[in-house]
């Protein structure tokens, strides 16, 4: 019996400290309700201003309307009392002759007054209204007061995902879900499949869409979601599928790119008037797959290097492209060209490049290698290998050199064949 004795006091003193604390939780929850009812109190009353001086600028403007139309009525009706005067007076000549010159004047500006007349009551007896076509409706904000209460705190319902408003784009996806409707969340946990079979969390945070990027392009992706509150987590949520993009689309980088380089059209066209080489970088860097883009040449000076490529982040970006090691490149004039990476030159070929050339860049991150294209022709053999890592598109030029860029194409037809090679 006395470790009975002793047992109950220590569970009366836990039902005392849960009195104090329910005591201390009641009284935080009625600052609460306070400061929730303060903030609606507020917008009402903001929303009262708002409303009153809507319909204050509304009165103002449709009452100007219609003075301005009672002015302008007033001041026909001033010409039409005198053309009348006048009128009763010409009738009054005792010259049948005189009248008789003055007839087809006055019938004249008779009509014309007329005519004035009808069009402007016309078009004003249709604009005429005693009311405003303004109504106000609180239904849903009386049903969100009447429906404001507690919540009862336990762990939450899954939430659910909107299809409409999960996409992929390049190669990042993009979710959006909802909350369970009756049910408070504090965080969201997202996780993604990339086809292993297996979930790795890439979000955690209250918000309710979140962006993915770095992943494979062309990959269908499997996300889920479950909520937390205090009260425990949730069940995930039905997976969504996501694909991303089957080719990459992308444009120069202001931010990364030389000063010097200055960029048009949104980023697709670049031009330099240094008269050394300057770099510029794509907005978008690749680490896996195989992509293709092109550059057209704009303007071109006979004497010029233009030279295209990749690079890494601490690419030197006033040199040439392919001048130190973070750099792979063909540097190509209007007869031939070369293969550069660390200052180093290689593979020399055959054929330059003048205004109106295409040149192509083909980075194939599954092999490691990168080719080059002028005229969907190949310049030369595959010009680096084993390729690993984060590479940027990357073109370096000068003296007034002006190229534009081509993105999310199709490798050229022969490349699967030239690679076996």
């Amino acid at each position: 019996m006395s470790e009975r004795a002793k047992a109950a006091h220590a569970h009366i003193t836990r039902l005392k400290t849960c009195q104090e604390r329910i005591s201390s939780h009641c009284d935080a929850l009625a600052v609460e309700v306070d400061r929730q009812c303060g903030e609606m109190v507020a917008a009402v009353e903001a929303a009262r201003t708002r409303l009153l001086t809507q319909l204050a600028n509304h009165r103002e403007a449709r009452t100007k309307a219609y003075r301005d139309q009672t002015a302008n009525n007033t001041r026909r009706l001033h010409q039409t009392t005198a053309l009348v005067q006048f009128c009763i007076e010409a009738i009054k000549e005792p010259d049948p002759a005189a009248f008789m010159q003055m007839g087809p004047q006055l019938i004249g500006r008779v009509s014309d007054l007329d005519l004035a007349w009808d069009k402007e009551l016309s078009s004003t007896s249709n604009r005429l209204s005693s009311y405003i076509d303004l109504d106000l409706d609180n239904k849903n904000v009386m049903r969100f007061i009447n429906t404001f209460n507690f919540i009862q705190m336990k762990p939450p319902g899954p939430p659910e995902f909107l299809p409409e408003e999960c996409l992929g784009q390049n190669n990042s996806v993009t979710a959006t879900w909802t909350p369970h409707p009756t049910s408070r969340v504090n965080t969201y946990v997202l996780e993604i499949d990339d086809g292993d079979g297996v979930f790795k969390e890439v979000h955690r945070g209250p918000e309710t869409v979140c962006t993915v990027e770095g992943l494979h392009f062309n990959t269908v992706y499997q996300l889920r979601v479950k909520a937390h509150n205090a009260s425990g987590q949730s069940p995930y949520s039905s997976p969504v599928a996501i694909r991303t993009s089957d080719t990459a689309w992308f444009t120069l980088d202001r931010n990364l790119s030389h000063p010097e380089c200055r960029l048009l059209s949104g980023g697709t066209s670049v031009t330099c008037e240094s008269y050394e080489h300057r770099v510029a970088l794509g907005s978008l860097a690749f680490s896996r797959g195989r992509h293709y883009w092109t550059f057209s040449i704009d303007a071109y000076n006979a004497n010029a290097d233009v030279v295209f490529g990749i690079a890494r982040t601490g690419i030197n970006k006033e040199i040439m492209l392919g001048n130190d090691p973070h750099g792979w490149a063909m540097y190509i004039d209007h007869q031939r060209s070369w293969f550069l990476h660390g200052a180093a030159h290689h593979g020399r070929n055959e054929g330059g490049v003048a205004v109106g050339t295409t040149v192509g860049v083909l980075l194939d991150l599954t092999r490691g290698t990168l080719a080059f294209y002028v005229n969907d022709e190949p310049q030369g053999d595959v010009a680096f290998t084993d390729l690993e890592g984060l590479f940027y598109p990357a073109v370096s030029i000068n003296r007034n050199v002006s190229v534009t860029l081509h993105t999310s194409l199709d490798p050229p037809s022969d490349y699967d064949s030239q690679s076996d090679t």
